[in-house]
């Protein structure tokens, strides 16, 4: 692979610790990034994601489709030739277990408030 087509990225966590860098090729999807941060993800961090779609990435300032490559996210404004390009993890739970999670909570409250309007 040509050293023009690699692209060094790496992953700014919630914290301010980083993963990587890492080199990719322009043809990389950001499917295959966030399966590569699943990977190297640190066991000692209290957040943790189980799958691809609780990962976003962001890069100058948009979240990044997974069908996207990263030469398609690329921006040319302000990059240093061979330098380190730094994309932003936020960690989303997945709505499925956030909805879960939110029918126990209400499993467990019981309503006694009553209005009357005289």
């Amino acid at each position: 692979m040509p050293e023009e087509d690699l692209v060094e990225l790496k992953f700014r966590l919630y914290d301010g610790t980083d993963i990587g860098p890492f080199r990719y090729s322009s043809a990389s999807t950001v499917a295959m990034l966030k399966e590569r941060i699943i990977s190297e993800w640190p066991k000692d961090k209290k957040f943790a994601p189980t799958a691809a779609n609780d990962v976003k990435l962001i890069n100058a300032g948009k979240i990044l489709e997974n069908s996207k490559t990263v030469g398609q996210c690329r921006t040319p404004f302000g990059e240093l030739p061979n330098g380190v390009i730094t994309m932003h993890v936020v960690v989303q739970p997945s709505l499925a277990k956030v909805k879960t999670e939110k029918k126990v909570d209400e499993g467990t409250r019981k309503h006694i408030c009553r209005c009357s309007i005289l």
